[in-house]
């Protein structure tokens, strides 16, 4: 009897048993957060957006905006780069590439180079040409000084490209737009003047003014000098009231950074190119009106067409260069210097250099003589 009170009792003790591990397990189950969609965590690239409808544990992981990144899980809220940073992934911030008219790295840069030097060279020759041919009625028309001073100003010309090359520092901010505006200013001076000589060679032909070739050619010089010398000043009251500076622009494009030059004061880039616009405009206005007066080796053509090639390269200039961008802009700017500086040599250098080379035989007296009569 004993034995089976005591079997009793074991299987009472092990029915209650499973009862007891059951209980452990809905108490541990309580302390727990239960899994759901709600509250999954949030990846890396994205952040928490709450539903206000439901617990506060219950959120949406929505991806950063553009521009933002978020490096942690289940973040709140999404920051932006630096500014010398941009968000190449959803979670990390890398430097921005910097761009400008590289030596290294820009194919342009070389082809400009190239083509600057190249038509620098020519400008030289045809200055030593000039230069030994000097006492030839070729050149001696028009005021052989004039020609002289042209050319060197043209050199410069192609010479003040490659200070809108590189990288922009402030000596060559402060000197690029200045340079270019001073030397083209003394090219179109000496046009304006030479086309001037044009009008004096025709009123000294007439008998008892003989001495007005001296007055002309005084007026001319003169000329020359004060209209670079305007020019001058304006360039220097640029720089001392407000001088081009390099920046760094960061705000042009969101995934680079492009090095260029301030102007300063647009008011003082618009009254140095203005000025330049001024004196083409004159020259071309003069050229026009004395293309076909009675001169010998009459230049006065050349230089309309000459005029008409700057002009029509500045007025291109000015909506191309307001519909761009970063280095985009210096291109449009050089290509205009470069455009209007050959078509100047081209359009009044090339024919004499024909005359002098090709045909020797028009440069001489008895052409000239032959051709009055």
């Amino acid at each position: 009897m004993q034995e089976l009170s005591d079997e009793k009792t074991k299987d009472s003790v092990g029915s209650n048993t499973p009862f007891t591990m059951t209980d452990d397990h809905s108490k541990v189950a309580q302390t727990m957060i239960p899994v759901s969609t709600c509250s999954e965590e949030c990846l890396p690239g994205y952040r928490r957006a709450s539903k206000p409808e439901l617990q506060k544990c219950c959120f949406d992981c929505v991806p950063c905006s553009e521009g933002e990144i978020s490096n942690e899980t289940d973040s709140v809220l999404c920051h932006k780069c630096p500014e010398d940073q941009w968000p190449k992934e959803i979670n990390q911030c890398v430097p921005k590439p910097i761009e400008f008219l590289s030596y290294k790295d820009d194919i342009m840069v070389h082809g400009v180079s190239v083509i600057s030097v190249l038509f620098f060279l020519k400008s030289s020759m045809i200055l030593g040409i000039f230069i030994l041919f000097r006492d030839t009625p070729v050149v001696r028309a028009n005021n052989q000084t004039l020609s002289f001073i042209l050319l060197v100003s043209i050199m410069l010309s192609f010479l003040c490209v490659f200070l809108f090359l590189g990288h922009p520092t402030h000596v060559t901010c402060m000197l690029r737009q200045t340079s270019f505006g001073i030397t083209f200013s003394v090219a179109i001076s000496s046009i304006l003047a030479k086309t001037i000589m044009v009008y004096m060679a025709f009123k000294t032909t007439k008998p008892g003014i003989s001495q007005r070739k001296f007055i002309g050619v005084k007026i001319t010089n003169c000329l020359v000098f004060l209209c670079s010398f305007l020019q001058v000043v304006l360039s220097i009251s640029w720089l001392y009231t407000s001088p081009p500076f390099p920046e760094s622009n960061t705000h042009l494009y969101p995934d680079r950074i492009i090095l260029q030059c301030n102007e300063g004061s647009m008011l003082a880039f618009s009254i140095l190119l203005g000025y330049m616009g001024l004196l083409t405009a004159v020259s071309f206005i003069v050229s026009f009106l004395a293309r076909n007066l009675p001169d010998s080796f009459n230049e006065a053509k050349n230089i309309t067409f000459s005029m008409l090639v700057v002009c029509s390269v500045w007025v291109a200039f000015i909506p191309a260069y307001m519909s761009v961008a970063g280095k985009n802009t210096v291109l449009v700017e050089i290509f205009a210097i470069m455009s209007s500086t050959v078509g100047i040599l081209g359009c009044i250098f090339f024919p004499k250099c024909y005359i002098i080379l090709v045909r020797p035989e028009l440069n001489s007296k008895k052409s000239i003589s032959r051709r009055k009569h």
